[in-house]
């Protein structure tokens, strides 16, 4: 995921990138796929990355590189989003972040190197350095096991039954490469353009193809006057601090996530994600920050 800068906002966008350019190592920025988690300590579980309205496994939207500058504790920081892809429901988000100081259990002191990797036909990694496992089908933490083979590790039970379908059942007993989910069945509505909605459309006209626009402690841009969150409606941090706005998902996002199904699936307006404004320290730690919701109103 490429950036650039506007005013106050930092914008993110779709660009390709090398598979060893993805790997945590790399500290990425990127959409879709499995996680690069940052720290490999304390990932959240299966009930962490439940959705809150069913129950059902969250698929892996985008993570964010965001060190903060000036905080030792936060020289590496990352925010990983995930969405419900399970109909009827696609409505559950959430959000974690994780920082580490640059001197840490997991990577080098100095910056990663910027040439690649000499080995080629890279595979995914469904272990981390701490022995835990990751889910075969979504990349995170994978306590289940195959009953017959021992080797494929899930994070619950509806993607070990998705694996098996998608061919674990006859590769059960041999080592072969993970089936890689994607995100699906994002839709996107359309809508009669009201007065903010012009606002919107005429503040993002100059990078129509931004997919996320950055600014820790700055104001959201709204795309419709409805589902507006007052002061109230933003949780504090459990640490007690206020939680303040970092970025946004904008719609863009869904083009590339192949929004090409009929039906009830994943939608939104703006995902507006809001941190902690301290950015407490957590150790290695995961901690589950707060995402907004606003979708596209027809003011018809």
């Amino acid at each position: 995921m490429a950036s650039g800068s506007v005013g106050l906002a930092e914008l993110g966008f779709v660009e390709a990138a090398p598979a060893w350019r993805l790997r945590s190592e790399q500290f990425p920025s990127k959409v879709g796929g499995r996680p690069a988690w940052l720290g490999a300590a304390g990932l959240p579980g299966p009930a962490g990355l439940a959705c809150a309205l069913c129950g059902r496994p969250l698929a892996f939207l985008l993570q964010l590189y965001a060190p903060l500058p000036g905080r030792a504790d936060a020289f590496h920081r990352g925010l990983f989003l995930f969405c419900c892809r399970t109909p009827p429901c696609c409505a559950g988000l959430r959000v974690f972040r994780n920082q580490l100081p640059r001197r840490n259990d997991f990577y080098a002191y100095e910056p990663p190197s910027e040439d690649p990797p000499l080995e080629t036909g890279e595979s995914v990694c469904l272990q981390l350095e701490s022995g835990a496992h990751l889910c075969r089908v979504c990349g995170c933490l994978g306590p289940k096991t195959c009953s017959r083979c021992h080797k494929a590790h899930y994070c619950s039970k509806e993607h070990q039954t998705l694996d098996w379908r998608l061919g674990h059942k006859q590769a059960c007993t041999q080592e072969g490469e993970t089936p890689e989910e994607e995100l699906d069945s994002m839709a996107k509505h359309e809508s009669r353009e009201d007065r903010i909605f012009q606002k919107f459309k005429t503040k993002i006209s100059s990078e129509p193809e931004q997919i996320l626009r950055y600014g820790r402690g700055i104001a959201p841009i709204w795309i419709s006057g409805e589902n507006i969150p007052q002061e109230k409606d933003i949780p504090d941090c459990p640490c007690g601090a206020k939680r303040i706005f970092e970025f946004q998902v904008m719609p863009h996002l869904l083009n590339y996530l192949k929004a090409d199904r009929l039906g009830r699936s994943v939608d939104w307006g703006v995902l507006a994600v809001f941190t902690c404004a301290e950015s407490c320290g957590l150790g290695t730690g995961y901690t589950e920050e707060f995402v907004w919701k606003q979708d596209i109103t027809d003011t018809a």
